[in-house]
């Protein structure tokens, strides 16, 4: 005997469906307990003494509306502005400057150049000018001399300077200045000391700036300290650059011999006026 319609359907379907989808999901019924296993516990509830602490802080949702319309209404200070504008302003500045720099530096650099080989042409002149002289002096069964070069300077008279200028008297010639020959030397051919460089003493200001702690602002203040031999004549000395001079108007007699014998060496007292002026 056949089983009734319905029955025979649900046996049939009931097989497929499962072993196409699985096994069917479990329930508090059918879900199988492990050995050993606890049951999750809950956690614990917070404590009402920390919820009321007053050391605990509470947070709360902001509104978004209300935010975004706080937001707007707060204005930048005006200090903030002006930084802002006074740092563009600067960026500006900064970047025209080593731009105009620049420019500047390429400039130089063609000057430089230019310089530079001006110079050397001007070397190789002078060289060639100097070979064709020793020739010339050698067909004539004489000498080239190079020129050469005069320096004075300001010495004050004590043991050890007079020492000092014995020993190199065969090649050097002193004596004791007037005030028409000090005055003429600082006036035409004074130079000054100013962070070591040779400036020229064109006005009182470079004296007054090399000078004028000792209450030496002018060039007959110098001129005086000198004279006198001052408090002040060791500084005033060391801020004169020696005197570059010229060779002497009509050439030296006898460099080697001394002065009392006929030569242009050693001391020549009072007499050293002539020689500075021919010099001068």
């Amino acid at each position: 005997m056949s089983p009734p319609a319905h029955q025979s359907t649900t046996t049939r379907r009931g097989p497929k469906l499962f072993s196409a989808v699985g096994s069917p999901p479990q329930t508090l019924a059918t879900k199988p307990l492990l050995h050993n296993q606890p049951f999750p516990l809950p956690p614990p509830p917070a404590s009402t003494s920390a919820l009321h602490s007053p050391h605990v802080p509470l947070s709360y949702p902001a509104r978004p509306g209300k935010m975004s319309s706080e937001v707007a209404k707060v204005a930048v200070p005006e200090s903030v502005l002006r930084k802002q504008k006074r740092e563009e302003q600067w960026a500006v500045e900064k970047k025209e400057k080593a731009l105009a720099e620049k420019k500047k530096s390429i400039k130089s650099r063609k000057l430089i150049f230019t310089r530079a080989k001006q110079y050397a042409k001007e070397y190789d002149a002078q060289e060639k000018e100097l070979v064709q002289l020793k020739r010339e002096a050698r067909l004539k069964g004489g000498f080239y001399v190079s020129p050469e070069i005069f320096n004075g300077v300001f010495l004050k008279v004590n043991k050890a300077t007079i020492n000092m200028l014995r020993r190199v008297e065969p090649y050097a010639a002193y004596g004791y200045p007037n005030l028409k020959s000090v005055r003429e030397l600082i006036y035409k051919m004074g130079y000054g000391k100013l962070n070591k460089q040779r400036i020229p003493l064109s006005n009182n200001q470079v004296i007054e700036a090399g000078l004028g702690k000792h209450n030496i602002i002018c060039i007959e203040d110098l001129v005086h300290e000198i004279m006198i031999v001052g408090p002040h004549f060791k500084e005033a000395n060391n801020f004169l650059w020696p005197f570059k001079l010229k060779a002497p108007l009509g050439g030296l007699k006898k460099k080697r011999n001394h002065y009392v014998e006929g030569g242009d060496a050693g001391n020549r007292e009072n007499y050293i006026n002539e020689l500075i002026k021919r010099m001068n």
